[in-house]
């Protein structure tokens, strides 16, 4: 039977992918984190802190604002209140004009004095070291809980926070939204032992590279490896203007950060009130 005239053309059928075998991701997703920790091996958690009260605190605070305006509010509030007891008897109002700069400052004082008195009068003025205790303190969640596991304690943990949540699944290490359900579902894919550093690494790469709106496809390291690859800037000369990392002279979070970030070129962050670079 004869074509009809001006038939619309039919368009070509597109290859159908095949499956990623579970074998195949484990070993694809071992490798992104390899490639992560050689182009970032000073990562390291951005918040500044010498003790895990201060640590624990500053991760509260961090809820919807950024760890560098975090670290340009601390050091006068942990000036002022050094312990859990004194912040537990604290003025509410002088500490919300103390972090008044990192948003939602009367949650935020209700959650860190909250947590200030629970460990006053039920840890004896010590941050706990496991994670059923730490999900009970106000305001203290698994990521919380786990940024503090990991980073004061040395107990692995895994720290879903939005970047980490929208590479993995850019990544296809799983389609999970849910933060629980991400974490169970990463977790599986690497050994118990790498779960902090996994979580600096991605971070690291989710704020210098790999951004929410404009990825810089054409100068990231694991490129080959991204089924993402190509939704942001894939020309090399014009992703390299995207990046923001310490190779293009951009300050960190911290204003204290370890000499590792330092001696690779990172430079601190400037304190509340200071001149940055970008």
């Amino acid at each position: 039977m004869p074509a009809k005239k001006n038939a619309a053309p039919k368009a070509p059928k597109k290859a159908v992918a095949k499956p990623e075998s579970r074998t195949a991701l484990v070993r694809r997703a071992r490798r992104i984190n390899r490639e992560l920790a050689e182009t970032y091996p000073y990562a390291h958690p951005e918040l500044d802190f010498e003790n895990p009260f201060q640590l624990l605190v500053a991760t509260v605070m961090s809820a919807q604002t950024t760890d560098l305006r975090v670290n340009q509010t601390t050091p006068g509030l942990f000036a002022k209140y050094p312990t859990p007891e004194d912040l537990a008897a604290a003025d509410p109002q002088e500490v919300e004009e103390l972090i008044r700069p990192t948003g939602f400052f009367r949650a935020k004082t209700r959650s860190i004095m909250g947590l200030a008195k629970a460990l006053s009068e039920d840890f004896g003025g010590e941050v706990p070291g496991r994670l059923e205790d730490l999900v009970k303190l106000p305001g203290v969640g698994r990521k919380t809980a786990f940024v503090v596991l990991g980073n004061a304690f040395g107990r692995p943990g895994i720290t879903v926070d939005t970047h980490f949540g929208r590479l993995v699944r850019r990544w296809k290490w799983t389609e999970e939204t849910d933060p629980d359900k991400v974490e169970k579902a990463v977790g599986e894919l690497f050994p118990k032992s790498e779960w902090t550093q996994l979580s600096h690494n991605v971070i690291f790469h989710g704020r210098r590279i790999c951004h929410a709106r404009k990825p810089a496809c054409g100068a990231c390291p694991i490129a080959p490896l991204c089924p993402a690859y190509g939704e942001g800037e894939t020309d090399p000369e014009k992703a390299k203007k995207l990046l923001k990392y310490e190779k293009g002279g951009f300050p960190g979070q911290r204003l204290k950060p370890p000499q590792g970030y330092l001696d690779a070129g990172g430079i601190a962050a400037p304190p509340l009130g200071g001149a940055t670079s970008g």
